[in-house]
């Protein structure tokens, strides 16, 4: 079983290896807020501190603000304002109440996000909401193995770095129900590689998915229980994707275009985006002209060359990297 030094250095591999977070210079404000639950009210992990720090090393590297809790009391709508996500990491049982499960449902209803590692499906059995969120609710395991994953979506960032065919050990869960059709279904485990015994689905047997749910975002993947997943780069570097997933795609807080000389002068102000690059359309007699915006911090700015006199139609992208999202707003401008 690998030290808690181990695992932090496999962990400091996957921040260089997949994402573009950097430990040099000043800190830089973090551009997402994720919150780690790890309370448990049936089996408890011993893997949980060691998938927090994983989570919380590449946060840090990655302007991610990760914080962790086991107190329920923080699902309150005011407690949870803060947060683009919330992880139910390695959770079990019943571990909200009534006033907290409510809470969360309008944290989810506000465009937020979830992510479920594990046994965040074998969690809260007796709340039908929940289980639409979580995708499907944990039936049995067979013993600890080795198996093979078929990765079928290889854009999603929770997947992409994945190999098509991933081998690895873990305790691999079945399901109440098949989720497929309900979400989009990112990985299969192939029981043909390993022993499923009564934990079996079958050839159609869905361990990672992402959907859209109730006005959110939802992320779940069934690997991660022993303390050896978090010190497995392609395993940390699949949970992290699928958080910056259900963050959700950049946020543009304000954004204005003004004809200036004959050119087309952008400025605007964007959150939420790790590895980011923006750029402005604009369709000049059903041609397309495309220039790339700087993207300083907080700020997006930059001129297109000189525009015809008319109206035209432009389009602001602002795409990250990190999540394979985008958000894009589409505008007119007058040049004279």
């Amino acid at each position: 079983m690998p030290t808690t030094r181990a695992a932090g250095v496999f962990v400091l591999a996957v921040a260089a290896a997949l994402f573009a977070g950097s430990a040099h210079g000043a800190p830089t404000p973090p551009e997402l807020r994720i919150l780690l639950f790890t309370k448990t009210a049936g089996f408890r992990h011993d893997s949980i501190p060691v998938a927090v720090r994983a989570l919380r090393e590449l946060g840090a590297r990655n302007r991610v603000q990760v914080d962790h809790t086991e107190d329920a009391a923080l699902f309150t709508d005011a407690g949870l304002r803060r947060y683009d996500a919330v992880v139910f990491l390695l959770t079990s049982g019943d571990v909200l109440d009534a006033a907290q499960q409510a809470a969360f449902e309008r944290f989810i209803g506000s465009g937020r996000g979830y992510a479920g590692v594990h046994s965040a499906s074998d969690t809260e059995y007796d709340w039908p909401w929940y289980g639409g969120l979580v995708g499907a609710f944990f039936r049995s395991h067979p013993a600890i193995q080795r198996a093979t994953v078929r990765v079928l979506d290889r854009r999603h960032p929770s997947t992409r770095t994945l190999p098509g065919s991933w081998t690895r050990t873990d305790e691999w869960f079945a399901f109440r129900s098949n989720p497929r059709g309900a979400v989009n279904v990112l990985a299969t485990l192939d029981e043909t590689t390993y022993s499923p015994g009564d934990a079996s689905m079958g050839a159609d047997h869905p361990t990672a998915w992402s959907h859209a749910y109730e006005g959110g975002r939802a992320w779940y993947t069934a690997g991660g229980h022993a303390q050896e997943s978090y010190a497995e780069p392609l395993f940390v570097g699949h949970v992290f994707g699928g958080i910056l997933w259900a963050a959700g795609p950049p946020r543009i807080l304000s954004l204005s275009g003004t004809a200036r000389r004959g050119r087309l002068a952008v400025t605007g102000r964007k959150t939420r985006c790790l590895r980011c690059r923006a750029e402005v359309r604009v369709v000049v007699r059903g041609q397309a002209r495309v220039t790339r915006l700087v993207v300083d911090g907080g700020s997006v700015r930059g001129q297109t060359g000189v525009l015809p006199a008319g109206r035209w139609r432009y389009t602001v992208v602002i795409a990250d990297d990190a999540s394979g999202q985008r958000t894009t707003v589409r505008r007119t401008v007058t040049v004279r």
